[in-house]
């Protein structure tokens, strides 16, 4: 086997609910063995953990239909720097949306297609259903049910690294 694999998931989250799905998916991933999971909020990662890394999950809510602003500032300040030194690489993104997800899971992926990027997973969109102004800014408690699947990914995000398969 060659050398260890790294994950990286990025993430932002305001009211938990991304970030309880970005850690099912490192609690996912880490029960690999041979695959080193850093999971950074989108604040703290840029250009050097991309490079550094064999595989991404991308995880935000979706705000005003679209990516958060903070996970759009880690791409700004990632994309050019890392642009051409990470074809190929695999990918899978996690939304979490009070209706809908899937602009922010296109965004996402069209940033993804800029860098080469493979898709490995459809985008996992967990709905909170939170319309009202009170609903969308309170706390967030993900389901286990999809807590599982965010642990299903990381957990064949990792094997797939390790393996070889991405």
């Amino acid at each position: 086997m060659g050398a260890a694999k790294t994950l990286l998931i990025v993430y932002h989250s305001l009211t938990g609910g991304t970030r309880q799905m970005a850690e099912a998916a490192r609690a996912g991933a880490v029960a690999e063995t041979g695959c080193a999971v850093r999971l950074l909020h989108a604040a703290q990662a840029g250009p050097a953990d991309v490079l550094a890394a064999d595989g991404y999950v991308f995880a935000t809510p979706e705000n005003l239909a679209a990516m958060s602003g903070q996970l759009k500032d880690f791409f700004d300040r990632s994309y050019y720097p890392v642009l051409d030194q990470v074809n190929g690489r695999p990918y899978a993104s996690l939304v979490c949306a009070g209706s809908d997800g899937s602009n922010a899971a296109r965004q996402i992926a069209r940033i993804a297609t800029g860098w080469r990027l493979k898709a490995v997973a459809e985008p996992l969109i967990v709905c909170t259903h939170a319309q009202t102004p009170e609903a969308i800014l309170a706390s967030k408690q993900i389901g286990e049910a999809d807590l599982a699947q965010c642990r299903a990914l990381g957990e064949a995000m990792a094997a797939g690294l390790v393996l070889g398969v991405f």
